[in-house]
């Protein structure tokens, strides 16, 4: 049997003080470690307040190279003293290009490599490609230390991603700024729920809560941090204001075979979809 316990981390990150919103994951990633927790997942660019909802290139600066980001200084000694795996996001500077990036932080903590944000958004509230560059590496998945020492490989997606089939799949998603009536939460979930369905595979999502930004211009994020199992039901689950930690044992040997039986990657056929890698 290979099995794994993971953890969604889900808490406010609105203070500007970069060292608070670090201790206070940290201080949740303590707390999934000491219940069992295997891989702890953080929300997405969790050391500050999001910082895309305007175009300022003063906030350039928020950037460094992976091993010199405090984000990921912080988790590594946290993976190394706990003996866990951390998929942490930060805001990556190589050169002069900015990325938004995920460095996956294993129990010895090294980094075992990055993943860039492949889809970027753009739109009120959401400028983010004023700021990052697509990621230009692919898709990624690492093996990482399950149950009894044996291997799980994982993969990520980062907010945006997941809404594209392609890639399925932390997160920081709330409010819509031109649309107060909006609330794509429950689209948020159910599409990746949907990926946990159609791939037959768990899938673990991290957001942040909290309203964020200026008096009358505020941001609210609604968090529903969730952990489903391969057929897309909810193990363990957040409403949009609690703070804390989800636990839950994934046991991918069930998946594996499950997703076998139900024959859909026997099936699909991926040569009927090449028109969409064409030019148009």
């Amino acid at each position: 049997m290979t099995a794994i316990t993971v953890a969604a981390l889900q808490l406010p990150l609105g203070s500007a003080d970069e060292s608070a919103n670090i201790a206070a994951v940290a201080a949740l990633v303590a707390d999934a470690a000491a219940k069992g927790a295997q891989l702890i997942l953080p929300p997405e660019l969790f050391s500050g307040p999001y910082f895309c909802r305007e175009e300022d290139e003063a906030l350039f600066a928020l950037a460094r190279p992976t091993l010199e980001h405090p984000s990921v200084i912080a988790m590594q000694a946290l993976a190394a003293r706990l003996k866990v795996t951390i998929p942490t996001s930060f805001f990556e500077r190589d050169g002069h290009h900015y990325y938004n990036t995920l460095a996956m932080i294993g129990p010895d903590g090294g980094v075992q490599g990055t993943y860039r944000k492949s889809h970027i958004p753009d739109g009120p509230g959401y400028e983010e490609k004023y700021y990052f560059r697509p990621g230009n590496d692919g898709f990624k998945v690492w093996d990482v230390p399950g149950e009894d020492g044996a291997m799980v490989r994982v993969g990520v997606g980062i907010c945006w991603d997941q809404w594209y089939p392609e890639c399925a799949r932390p997160t920081a998603i709330g409010s819509e700024p031109y649309d107060s009536d909006l609330d794509t939460s429950r689209m948020w979930r159910r599409a990746m729920v949907g990926h946990a369905v159609s791939n037959c595979m768990p899938v673990v999502a991290a957001n942040r809560i909290g309203a964020e930004g200026p008096e009358g211009g505020a941001q609210r994020f609604y968090g529903h941090s969730f952990i489903a199992d391969e057929w897309g039901d909810l193990v363990e689950s957040f409403g949009a204001q609690e703070a804390g930690v989800l636990v839950a044992r994934l046991d991918l040997s069930r998946a594996a075979r499950h997703r076998a039986g139900m024959g859909f990657f026997r099936d699909r056929r991926p040569q009927l979809y090449g028109r969409i890698a064409q030019d148009v």
